[in-house]
């Protein structure tokens, strides 16, 4: 068994797929971030923006429709990298062990795997 981890961790297809993964998940990490400390950053530094009124016959300002679009935002991120983890690297990941796997079912005189 540890021979089939080696042999998945050099494969050149995993090591693609693990950077694309990476790439992916720092993307969506640096979307999340930048969107909590933007709306920090503006709460910090431009109180007013927020606190303006959306209309003049309400008492709602800017700042809770853009608090729920950063939750919302959270929401839909994780959504898309549970359907992308799900769909494309869960099955990339398991064509590439059953192709290893069965390459090293191969491999063994006896016809065990070991």
């Amino acid at each position: 068994m540890q021979k089939l981890y080696q042999q998945i961790f050099d494969d050149p297809e995993f090591q693609a797929l693990q950077r694309s993964r990476a790439r992916f998940n720092w993307t969506l990490a640096a979307l999340i971030t930048s969107g909590f400390y933007g709306f920090v950053l503006v709460v910090a530094f431009w109180p007013d923006l927020l606190a303006t009124p959306l209309g003049p016959d309400t008492v709602i300002t800017w700042g809770i429709p853009v608090a729920v679009a950063i939750i919302v935002l959270g929401f839909a991120l994780t959504g898309l990298y549970v359907w992308r983890s799900n769909g494309e690297f869960d099955s990339r990941t398991r064509a590439i062990v059953e192709r290893l796997e069965s390459g090293a079912a191969a491999d063994t005189t006896d016809g065990s795997r070991k």
